[in-house]
């Protein structure tokens, strides 16, 4: 009997293990794979304050490289016009509110009781006259008073009459004190008074520059001496805070993951160091996969961008990394940040990427 050749042997052997491999595939159980993994790079998120107002720069506060943090002062403008405008608005409200406190007030009592003088005196003299001319009347028939004499007096007796009249409207006036319309205007004046007062307030603040966020300063675009107006930046601020990598899954296992799901992130700069992150945002719409990301096969592929925030509490992350991204598909109870973010999971801390 002949013996089998070895190479026969070996041929049956590998068509085996083939077949067994086949099988295994199309028989293995679906859905048992707990880990997505995802690549992408630590998002780089910019901003270039800028001065709200004009004028030349005095101070520079930081330099490139700088961490700052949110509210921290950057750089100053020269204030001495807007000092001067702030002055001045502050005190033409300062005379405006005594007009109004004045008219609220009222009349004083003694500029009541001085009108009530006026008006008391004047009327002696309205009935002095008064008297005079019922006197010069009683005289004219015996020849003893002219018709002249009867004028005068018809003419003082007006007079009197007509000051004695306005000495009580200004009686009268003074103790109603002064008009509702009167008041509005003043009060309407002072309020007005009030919000330039403001305006100069805010565009004196503004001769200040603060970082609006933390950050690491990338570039100082102006120096001491340059013009700022609000349309030319001072720095480029690299913002890192919220950290988060920007990555792509693909359309097949987009249903996988869910917002809240825990995520660990590495890196290729610090072998070992695993970062703990979650999945806090899903782009609702598609998009063809960046040229930088991806090959030019898998570049015609529609992607949905997810953004895995990380919690860096070593500070070791940095803008523009390239990092690996592992997601574990079990469902995590985080619940809903009112950004529309989610919460970190448990013991990922809630700085929300901010290095301590």
């Amino acid at each position: 009997m002949n013996k089998p050749r070895p190479l026969l042997v070996a041929a049956a052997a590998a068509s085996l293990v083939l077949i067994g491999g086949l099988l295994y595939w199309w028989l293995r159980p679906v859905g048992t794979a707990s880990e997505l993994t995802l690549y992408g790079n630590v998002d780089i998120r910019e901003v270039e304050p800028a001065f709200n107002a004009a004028g030349r720069i005095t101070q520079i506060s930081v330099v490139e490289g700088a961490e700052v943090h949110q509210g921290e002062l950057l750089a100053r403008i020269d204030d001495t016009r807007y000092r001067a405008r702030l002055a001045e608005a502050q005190h033409n409200a300062a005379h405006l509110q005594a007009v109004l406190s004045r008219l609220l007030h009222g009349s004083r009592p003694q500029e009541i009781g001085e009108a009530r003088a006026t008006m008391e005196s004047l009327r002696a003299t309205y009935r002095n006259a008064k008297i005079n001319y019922v006197r010069t009347l009683a005289l004219l028939p015996q020849g003893i008073a002219s018709v002249q004499d009867q004028d005068d007096a018809r003419a003082q007796l007006h007079a009197a009459r007509g000051r004695y009249e306005a000495a009580l409207q200004a009686y009268r006036l003074a103790v109603i004190g002064p008009r509702h319309e009167d008041i509005l205007a003043a009060r309407s004046a002072f309020h007005a008074a009030l919000a330039a007062q403001a305006v100069a307030a805010r565009e004196l603040a503004d001769t200040r520059l603060y970082a609006p966020a933390a950050g690491v300063v990338e570039d100082r675009i102006l120096e001491p001496g340059d013009m700022a107006s609000p349309s030319t930046p001072v720095y480029t601020i690299a913002l890192t805070s919220p950290l988060w990598v920007r990555a792509y899954v693909a359309e097949a296992d987009l249903g996988k993951i869910a917002l809240g799901m825990p995520a660990v992130v590495t890196t290729d700069s610090f072998p070992g160091h695993r970062y703990p992150g979650w999945v806090g945002y899903l782009s609702p719409t598609a998009e063809f996969t960046p040229k930088t990301v991806e090959t030019a096969e898998l570049r015609t592929q529609l992607v949905y961008q997810v953004r895995v925030y990380v919690c860096n509490t070593q500070n070791e992350l940095r803008l523009g990394m390239p990092a690996t991204v592992t997601v574990r598909l079990r469902r995590h109870g985080a619940s809903a940040a009112p950004d529309g973010t989610h919460r970190p999971p448990p013991g990922c801390g809630a700085d929300n990427g901010r290095s301590r």
